[in-house]
């Protein structure tokens, strides 16, 4: 018999992603949630927010852009990323983002973004283009260069590139600033996204985010926007269980931005949890050690959603001690497998409760979580997300006994539609009655904890994310 959630299935809405972290006859916030880290005073309200995406959706729109076609971005983060992804999603478009590692040849990787996703090359760039058949691309401006030699490559045309940044820029070669593509003020308050039905919901791709196989070109993850409303769901029901309040009654978070946010885990926070949480995020451009470790410190931050680079560098570096890390009361972390002696080190040394969680990009971003109340120390990614299934099955295609090992195959509403015209890889990867196959092996005992304790050797794809 599957392992099923140990907790009640929750009501996950059929609607639209704006619908959902907007809903009708509300007022959206004017406290800022999306912050600069280096510059505060650049910061941008939920309710400012919603104004910046309804001029995006009425410019691409205007564009000629049709529903469902793919709009690109490749960019570093910045305060303007969470309104791109939400204008392209919310006006009825699927989100792709490049990573931004992605260079000309010779050019050189950044470490973190490099240690995060794996080496990524100019070739991936230009087949993501192809790929996905971009009509628009949204690119900061210190990436123009690369951009436009991708874009040649895959056949887009010029004109369907945009500089997009946090400031306006000139014209560069042509290319405008994307303040010059959307609409006005007044068009903004004028345009109304498309409203899904709860079939739509189900069926409309809101992102293609791609995932690195072993062999191969990465493949692009469609995940649509019931899924990302139910990853949302389920991801704060987790980290509310066994917590000393309630969802009414939640202490005022601060979470630092550093994941890129052309990746599902960040995309999940910042883009996402951030809006419907009304959690302030502190920003960074690019990842410095000693910039996160002052942005933790000047901005008090309480929650931190990382990988595990991030706990060596807390257990390793010897600058952390020059930093007051005091405000700190909850870690997250995923993306990579993490020792419990790293995980224990850190909690202890900081006073920090540190839990893990487990996921990919197929499955929007998690699956699996320590529930939010629950001070583990022995590794174990998890309890089921509320109203999922696993099964874990042998060589053979056989469950295994609890205790044993075996490769994880999990069913929710979290599970990606399928890949991007890759008919292969989904019927390799996701079976008619939708059990993800996922190739990574772990044991589950008697309470319903996971433990990771193997990769399969022959995959279809690549351990990307978790929240």
């Amino acid at each position: 018999m599957p392992f099923r959630s140990p907790f009640p299935d929750i009501y996950i809405p059929k609607v639209d992603i704006l619908t959902y972290l907007f809903p009708p006859h509300t007022q959206p916030s004017e406290t800022p949630i999306w912050i600069d880290a280096k510059n505060p005073k650049l910061s941008l309200s939920p309710a400012q927010g919603l104004r910046w995406v309804k001029r995006l959706g009425y410019g691409l729109q205007r564009l000629g852009v049709m529903k469902g076609d793919v709009v690109m971005i490749y960019t570093p983060n910045h305060v303007f990323v969470p309104v791109a992804y939400l204008g392209i999603v919310g006006a009825g478009y699927a989100f792709s983002g490049a990573n931004p590692i992605y260079t000309l040849p010779g050019k050189s990787l950044h470490i973190f973004y490099a240690s995060f996703c794996g080496e990524l090359t100019f070739v991936e760039m230009v087949h993501q283009i192809k790929n996905t058949e971009a009509k628009v691309m949204l690119v900061h401006p210190t990436m123009l260069k690369t951009a436009v030699a991708a874009a040649q490559q895959a056949g887009l045309p010029k004109s369907r590139i945009f500089q997009f940044s946090d400031e306006e820029t000139q014209v560069v070669d042509g290319v405008p600033d994307w303040r010059q593509m959307i609409g006005s003020e007044s068009e903004g308050e004028q345009y109304s996204w498309p409203k899904l039905s709860p079939k739509d919901s189900t069926t409309t791709v809101a992102t293609i985010n791609y995932s690195s196989g072993t062999t191969g070109l990465p493949k692009g993850v469609c995940v649509s926007h019931h899924n990302l409303i139910a990853n949302i769901e389920q991801t704060i029901f987790m980290r509310d269980q066994q917590m000393p309040y309630t969802s009414q009654n939640r202490p005022q978070e601060r979470w630092i931005g550093f994941l890129p946010l052309y990746h599902a885990y960040g995309q999940l926070y910042v883009n996402l949890m951030a809006v419907k949480l009304n959690v302030p995020v502190y920003i960074l451009k690019q990842f410095v050690y000693s910039d996160f470790l002052q942005t933790i410190q000047d901005y008090k931050i309480t929650h931190l959603h990382i990988a595990p680079p991030i706990l060596v560098m807390l257990s390793k570096r010897p600058e952390t001690k020059d930093y007051n890390l005091g405000s700190l009361n909850y870690v997250l972390c995923g993306a990579a497998p993490l020792s419990k002696e790293l995980q224990n080190d850190v909690s202890r040394r900081f006073d920090v409760q540190i839990n893990q969680g487990w996921g990919m990009t197929e499955v929007t971003c998690g699956a699996l979580h320590v529930p939010g109340g629950v001070n583990d120390d022995s590794g174990s990614v998890g309890q089921l997300d509320p109203n999922t299934e696993c099964m874990l099955l042998d060589d053979d295609g056989k469950e295994v006994r609890t205790g044993d090992p075996g490769e994880i195959y999990i069913r929710g509403p979290q599970v990606c539609l399928r890949y991007w015209r890759n008919e292969e890889a989904t019927k390799d990867s996701i079976s008619d009655e939708g059990w993800l196959k996922t190739g990574d092996v772990a044991i589950c005992d008697d309470k319903g904890y996971f433990w990771i304790v193997d990769r399969k050797k022959v995959t279809i794809s690549h351990n990307t994310a978790v929240n």
